[in-house]
Formats: structure tokens, C-alpha cells, sequence
């Protein structure tokens, strides 16, 4: 039997990977979902494997929607009007890798659109939403990439998910002082085993963890009201002893590391 409508958790870019495991978790937490991607047969798959393995009687509402047009992004926000929105997960976005001079400026212009104009956009309205109900939850997925001074190699990327962290901090802090019920935070993890690294044109030097570790610590954290989300001993203590490094010996790890990302595609071409 379905458990109590709990309201219904909203997650973008839901197709694959964290988002798909964002939808499994909040549907066995009881809450309804809409789920938003581009890829509508995706959004039916997983919205089936939900059915039969988590609830048959879980709503799951599907909208196709490209992100990247922000006429898209206000369809999306039309949709929930009326609706009881609980928790929004901002979690559509990609990257890609190599040097500056080198990328498609076309795919750059629409990584910005993703990852930084619909983001903005999408916060700045759900959180109206928000404000009218008195509640709700409001994680935007950035990057550890965003807690860095920079990222060479994955220049925009980097930039695009500094955006992310920075915006979602402050208004964390504006909320805090205003004592507003509403949680607003950033997930910020290290290298995830998703369909990303195919995307963005990089092999992880890095052991990623899980999709499924990465959403289910994410929504742990951000039930105990953590603002910034770092999963992994190992990212959290990289986080702090970048802090006491150099900027500029930071961003020369940093292009170290983008460039080993980069070999395995050199070798193969």
C-alpha cells in the first residue's frame, strides 16, 4: 500500500545516474515525484523500475524538457503550480575537458546555460514557490570543482560550478538570518561513476563512488540541515588542505589532475 502523500520531490536531470537514485530514495521516503530530462524514455524506464521495486502506487509525474532554454525551464516551473512541492533537486548539468582554446564554443554556451542560467533560474522560482507554502527543501547539485579557485582544462565547468556553490552559500546565509523555514544547500561531491565522464570527455584519475552513495549521503546531509555536502572522508580532508595551499599551487594540482584525465583519450586517438 502507498504510503501518505507526502508531497512531491522534483528532481531535474533525473534520466540516469544521481538523479535516478535521487527519484529511488524519495520515493521510498514516500514522497510523489516529478521527474525532469530530456530523454522521456528514460524517464519511463526508470519511472517502471520505481513501480515495481520500490511502490506500484507511487505517483511519478514525467516532463520532457531541455533545460537549456530557459522557455523550458519556465514549462517546467508552470507544471508545478498547484502542486505541494516539498523538495527540489537541481541536479541537471555537464561538463567537458580539455584545453580552453580547443572547445566548442557552442557546447561551452550551453554548459552555462545548464549549468548556471537554468540553475539560477530554477532556485530563484521554486524558492517563490517555497515561501508562499512556508517549506521545503532546495538542494542544488554542484561540484567539489566548485570549492576550487579554478579548474584549467575544465575551465568552465569549474567556473559554471563556483556559481553553483557560491549562490546557494548565500542564500543559505540570507535565510539563516531571516530564520526562513526553508532549506536551501549544495552538494559538492568528488568524482561519481555516472554517465558524466562520457560527456564530458575525461577518465576520472580518481576512484568515483557510487551514484547510489552519492544521492542517498546527499539527502541524509541535507535532512540534518548541511549546507554544503562533501561526500567521502577523502574529498572533505582535500577540501581543507586546499584551503591552506597557495591559490596559484592550488590551480597547478588542479590542471595536473585535468590533464591525467585527459591521457587515456590522447592514446586512443
Amino acid at each position: 500500500m502507498s504510503q501518505k502523500h507526502r508531497g512531491y520531490a522534483v528532481i531535474t536531470g533525473a534520466s540516469s545516474g544521481i538523479g535516478a537514485e535521487f527519484a529511488k530514495r524519495f520515493a521510498k521516503e514516500g514522497f510523489d515525484l516529478i521527474l525532469v530530462a530530456r530523454r522521456k524514455d528514460r524517464l519511463l524506464k526508470l519511472c517502471e523500475e520505481i513501480h515495481r521495486e520500490v511502490d506500484k502506487e507511487r505517483e511519478c509525474l514525467l516532463l520532457e524538457a531541455d533545460l537549456s532554454s530557459l522557455e523550458e525551464c519556465q514549462k517546467l516551473c508552470d507544471f508545478l503550480q498547484g502542486k505541494k512541492l516539498a523538495i527540489f533537486i537541481n541536479n541537471a548539468g555537464f561538463g567537458d575537458c580539455g584545453r580552453f582554446l580547443d572547445g566548442d564554443l557552442d557546447k561551452e554556451l550551453q554548459m552555462i546555460d545548464v549549468n548556471i542560467r537554468a540553475v539560477h533560474f530554477l532556485t530563484k522560482k521554486v524558492l517563490e514557490i517555497m515561501q508562499k507554502q512556508k517549506g521545503g527543501y532546495l538542494l542544488n547539485v554542484a561540484s567539489s570543482a566548485g570549492l576550487m579557485p579554478a579548474g584549467p582544462y575544465m575551465a568552465t565547468y569549474y567556473a559554471s560550478k563556483a556559481y553553483v556553490a557560491s549562490l546557494t552559500r548565500a542564500i543559505a546565509e540570507e535565510f539563516k538570518e531571516q530564520k526562513s523555514p526553508i532549506y536551501i544547500g549544495c552538494l559538492c561531491p568528488g568524482p561519481v561513476k555516472t554517465e558524466f565522464d562520457a560527456v564530458a570527455n575525461v577518465h576520472f584519475s580518481l576512484k568515483g563512488i557510487s551514484s547510489y552513495e552519492c544521492a542517498n549521503y546527499a539527502v541524509d546531509q541535507m535532512i540534518r540541515g548541511k549546507k554544503v555536502i562533501v561526500p567521502t572522508l577523502k574529498m572533505k580532508l582535500a577540501m581543507v588542505f586546499g584551503r591552506f595551499l597557495p591559490q596559484s599551487l592550488y590551480i597547478r594540482i588542479a590542471a595536473h589532475q585535468q590533464r591525467k584525465k585527459m591521457e587515456p583519450n590522447r592514446d586512443s586517438e
